[in-house]
């Protein structure tokens, strides 16, 4: 959670909710008097599949001027909007145009869209492309990021590397490019020697120390982390609330609480409309160290600050109330949610579905997710994945089989969950339960998921039943599934037995 705070800094812009795009499509027309204007219709595009090359020819057809330092604002709050095709549109229409002369920033941009939106390979070709003049310290750092990004570690050191030998490092965002990535990777032995480099060839700035903060947090080191901050002051950098944030985890996790609650109160000075996300952060802190008003005091002034809360600030603030156990109120929350947000998130109905199972209330879960399909909001992987935990609970093996069956429906590909498999054929056989047990292998088998230890456990539900499959290792040879000394073990003891007619049928 602290490394993508504070790589935010390096990002190029943040999320704002759809009720901040009308907003600021609202305050740039309030700002022209109401007028059409070209930015007006190019925020307007809410939806990807419009173009925003259409809309620019149009606007020019009706005789308007089109301006490049116009159009290099509307990337910009796109950006911050995160809708990087429309953007991306932006820049690919300005590079062809004769009368507009882009600087190496302009290319800079360019290509982290590029990455965002067609990925690094296609990012590296338009860096190769380029003119030799325009591959210099800005597109270099728009690379750089690209690959610190997507944790490519040896394309990241290897152009870091060519940076420093063509004197293209001039300013600490490189530096800090590469403390992400080591910090994101877990290799903290090489942040002293990035820092120790850095103050030699420049300066640092406030993300410099909110990294090496972050470095110091995940070693638990408080000692390092004060130093760390009293440096930055002496510096005479201005610490942001990122700071503040990155030592109250630190503190809460060292059990300081009294420094804690003094950080904590500096990171509140600090936040502001510009910094939206700075109020989740601080109702997790808050939440954290058990303190319910100062969360309720949080969120009422974040309610005040913004016209409606985001899908994800409703997220923060249900989950907070259920880790303080106040389920009445997250109850009503959500029911509030329900009455604002369009979205159908299921992550959202899912934090109270979770709840419900935790208290082992499973009428309630089951009458909760009716009310979610009722709503019209799309169960997703994590819905069924909570039901079937619930079901198992319970031992009832034909709703734990269903829900299990529809998690690996709902996604194109299933990252295994062996610690649930091996609790579903436990179930089943304690019970003797073939039948389920092949229904389970055969799901299983479907999903790409079939190995040595899932025939296994098949092959003990058997023996706990007292039947013989039949076939079993045709089946596996099949499957290309190896039998191990278990395996054969099993089938002996099995050939002993009665002919099983679930085997029989499955055969």
């Amino acid at each position: 959670m602290l490394v993508r705070i504070v790589r935010t800094a390096l990002a190029a812009g943040r999320h704002f909710s759809t009720e901040t795009v009308a907003k600021t499509t609202t305050s740039a027309n309030a700002s022209s008097g109401g007028r059409d204007t070209l930015g007006r219709r190019l925020l307007s595009l809410v939806y990807p599949k419009l173009s925003a090359v259409i809309a620019i020819n149009k606007w020019k057809e009706e005789g308007h001027t089109v301006r490049k330092y116009e159009l290099n604002r509307i990337v910009r709050e796109l950006r911050k909007l995160k809708r990087f095709k429309h953007a991306l549109e932006i820049c690919e229409w300005m590079k062809i145009q004769p009368d507009m002369k882009l600087l190496p920033g302009d290319y800079a941009i360019h290509l982290d869209l590029i990455a965002k939106i067609r990925g690094v390979a296609s990012a590296e070709k338009f860096f190769v492309d380029l003119p030799e003049k325009m591959r210099g310290q800005a597109a270099c750092s728009a690379l750089l990021h690209t690959y610190v990004q997507n944790k490519l570690s040896a394309k990241a050191e290897a152009l870091m590397k060519k940076m420093k030998e063509s004197g293209l490092v001039k300013n600490c965002l490189p530096y800090n490019h590469m403390l992400s990535l080591y910090i994101s990777d877990g290799e903290l032995t090489k942040v002293p020697e990035v820092i120790q480099e850095l103050k030699n060839n420049t300066s640092p700035d406030v993300v410099t120390f909110n990294l090496w903060l972050t470095a110091c947090a995940s070693e638990n080191d408080v000692e390092s982390a004060e130093k760390v901050f009293l440096e930055l002051k002496r510096a005479k950098i201005v610490p942001d609330w990122v700071t503040f944030s990155v030592l109250t985890n630190l503190y809460i996790k060292e059990e300081l609480l009294d420094k804690a609650a003094s950080t904590m109160k500096e990171m509140e000075k600090r936040i502001s409309r510009r910094d939206r996300v700075a109020y989740s952060s601080l109702i997790s802190l808050h939440t954290n160290v058990g303190d319910k008003d100062g969360v309720k005091r949080i969120w009422k002034k974040a309610k005040s600050t913004f016209n409606r809360m985001n899908d994800s600030e409703y997220t923060c603030m249900i989950s907070s109330l259920l880790k303080l156990e106040d389920f009445k109120e997250a109850q009503d929350l959500y029911t509030e949610w329900e009455s604002v947000s369009g979205t159908g998130d299921s992550r959202v109905p899912n934090l109270i579905l979770a709840a419900y199972i935790n208290k082992n209330e499973m009428d309630g879960a089951e009458k909760f997710y009716n009310r979610i399909v009722e709503r019209g909001i799309k169960p997703s992987y994590t819905t069924w994945e909570l039901l079937t935990w619930g079901y198992l609970k319970k031992k009832e093996m034909d709703k734990v089989l269903d829900s299990f069956l529809k998690a690996l429906g709902s996604v194109k590909k299933w990252d295994p969950d062996d610690k649930m498999v091996k609790e579903v054929f436990e179930i089943l056989e304690e019970e003797g339960n073939t039948e389920g047990a092949e229904q389970l292998l055969f799901t299983l088998k479907k999903a790409g998921h079939i190995s040595t230890e899932i025939y296994n456990m098949l092959l003990r539900t058997y023996v706990k039943a007292g039947k013989m499959p039949l076939i079993v290792a045709e089946r596996m040879a099949s499957d290309k599934v190896e039998l191990d000394e278990e395996t054969q073990r099993l089938i002996k003891l099995t050939s002993k037995m009665c002919i099983s007619e679930v085997s029989s049928n499955v055969c």
